[in-house]
């Protein structure tokens, strides 16, 4: 099993490195057999590659900008000790969300345990692209108002981009019941901005 150093996170060895390389050099699939054959780089290069996505699916579940750089970390140190169990075959930016969406959720179990309730952080943070316009910080709102099964249909498949199918994947639950709740939370969505005075979730997405 791979090594993970003492000195730094992966993640952390990942922010500190040199400017990413040329996109296109290396696919995924490539990149993940060297890194599973203890290349440093390779695996620094797939965290610059997919850390951005991976934080902000976490910001949405965590509602939280330090809970979130938590989770990223903790996600990228999972991928590392799991490179060697990797199935090539399977898309990195799936795998790497099913990771994230499990570290966070754990996260979240940790804190309610040793949190009282009303001192929960507000989802409200500079940091994210959401709420940088009045529409956005509504939207962000009624993300966060939608019940927990939609709102994860709409963070996977709107903001992170990944079909029923991928979602589906992440999340356990079988395709057709992943399309029907995104579809079910884009309405509520709409429903939502329209109540607010804002136009509604276009079919493109969040």
């Amino acid at each position: 099993m791979a090594h993970v150093p003492k000195s730094e996170s992966p993640a952390a060895a990942a922010v500190k490195a040199s400017p990413a390389r040329p996109s296109g050099v290396l696919d995924d699939p490539e990149l993940v057999r060297r890194a599973q054959a203890e290349d440093k780089e390779a695996f620094e290069e797939l965290v610059r590659r997919h850390r951005g996505r991976v934080y902000a699916l976490a910001l949405r579940i965590c509602r939280n900008a330090d809970d979130a750089e938590d989770a990223l970390q903790e996600t990228f140190i999972a991928a590392y000790r799991a490179l060697p169990r990797f199935d090539r075959r399977a898309r990195v930016s799936t795998w790497l969300y099913r990771i994230a969406t499990n570290k966070c959720y754990d996260l979240l179990a940790r804190r309610r345990a040793t949190t009282d309730s009303a001192s929960l952080p507000e989802p409200a943070d500079p940091r994210d692209p959401f709420a940088l316009s009045e529409r956005q910080g509504l939207l962000t709102r009624a993300l966060d108002g939608l019940p927990e099964q939609f709102r994860e249909a709409a963070l996977l498949c709107d903001v992170c981009g990944l079909t029923p199918a991928e979602a589906g994947e992440v999340t356990g639950v079988a395709e057709g019941t992943m399309k029907s709740r995104s579809f079910r939370a884009r309405a509520l969505l709409a429903e939502a901005l329209r109540a607010g005075g804002a136009e509604p979730v276009t079919e493109s997405g969040v």
